[in-house]
């Protein structure tokens, strides 16, 4: 077959011109052939080499101009010093179990606070309950009961431990109220007189705790192999988010724009430039309706998943995957490419092609 029979006609019943498979097919054997153009020395490991130096001296520089954009960590330690009765309110929350994380459902517990539903489904509940948590127990008083040397707390948690729960009830809704009229003398956690049975010296000794730095190794769960758990500290911070607009977890969140309705995915520390590839992940919770849904979250999950499964099956969706032809922006970038071998589909030969079309 010569290039004009394929490009005029050729035997009967062939076509006037060469179908899409064989112009792919055509160019596929051009590009294939050696390469007939001309040749550069290129030395890999000497311009390896030079642009390893290169970003060295640009971190070492940038980072003595800038500094470092971290800062030290949130601790419940400093939480404590900095707000000691916001502090002993959410801990109260959490042995009352009213708090965000005693109410939140699976994967930590059965009930219905933050469980969210995509058309009547909810794949939390699907899932269930995988990493259970209690946390009066966890949160408050197991790490009490690593608290040695004092007599006095020892007893309020036996006596507490004895009472029933309507008992505890009481005295933790006695406690609550007296929490509105608190005052510190001296660093103590000062309370009007009432009748709170254990719940005043379990929380001031666990105040007491947390300003010290204990508690924030008590929550810290230990794995084999220098793996650490995190994840109970981080819920008990995190419960103080909603109590208030001026909780000390809410200024440290607002102060590093990192709100939900400050696109706080794409934000690092400070001004620091984030992670710029989650600004469509975040943009949803930026519009309605999923900017005020209580099942915002699976809603974003779930237009993420259509729109990644869409891209990955690109190559797949007629007209869509044909957008590059339609939009030939790569043939702009790839000119020279596309001025030497692009005769290539129309059955010629050029130069440096490889084999000629008509060898197919």
């Amino acid at each position: 077959m010569s290039p004009t029979s394929a490009s005029t006609g050729g035997p009967a019943g062939a076509g006037s011109a060469a179908t899409s498979r064989q112009r792919r097919l055509l160019r596929r054997r051009a590009e294939a052939g050696a390469w007939q153009g001309p040749l550069r020395r290129y030395d890999i490991l000497k311009e390896g080499t030079i642009a390893l130096v290169v970003v060295v001296v640009l971190v070492a520089v940038l980072s003595i101009l800038f500094s470092s954009p971290d800062v030290p960590p949130v601790t419940l330690q400093a939480w404590s010093s900095a707000q000691p009765i916001g502090f002993t309110q959410i801990a109260l929350s959490e042995l009352n179990g009213t708090s965000t994380s005693a109410t939140y459902g699976p994967p930590y517990n059965h009930q219905s606070g933050s469980v969210q539903y995509l058309y009547g489904v909810s794949i939390q509940r699907a899932i269930g309950v995988t990493d259970p948590i209690n946390p009066a127990n966890d949160f408050v008083v197991d790490p009490l009961r690593t608290v040695s040397g004092q007599p006095q707390l020892t007893a309020a948690l036996a006596r507490y431990d004895a009472a029933s729960a309507a008992t505890r009830h009481a005295w933790e809704t006695a406690y609550g109220t007296a929490l509105d009229k608190a005052h510190m003398v001296l660093g103590q956690l000062v309370v009007p007189p009432g009748n709170y049975g254990p719940v005043a010296t379990m929380l001031s000794s666990f105040l007491s705790l947390a300003r010290s730095g204990g508690l924030d190794a008590a929550l810290v769960q230990h794995s084999p192999f220098y793996v650490t758990n995190y994840t109970d500290p981080i819920l008990f911070l995190g419960d103080s988010a909603t109590a208030q607009d001026s909780s000390y977890w809410n200024q440290i969140v607002s102060a590093q724009k990192m709100l939900g309705n400050q696109w706080g995915m794409m934000n690092e520390t400070g001004s620091w430039p984030g992670q710029p590839w989650l600004w469509l992940y975040t943009m949803w919770y930026q519009v309605p309706p999923m900017n005020h849904s209580s099942n915002g979250d699976v809603e974003v999950i779930a237009i993420m998943t259509v729109l990644s499964l869409g891209l990955v099956f690109v190559p797949f969706i007629p007209g869509l995957r044909d957008l590059p032809r339609y939009i030939p922006i790569h043939r702009l970038i790839w000119k020279d490419y596309y001025r030497t071998f692009g005769s290539a589909s129309t059955g010629t030969t050029v130069e440096g092609s490889g084999p000629p079309a008509d060898a197919v």
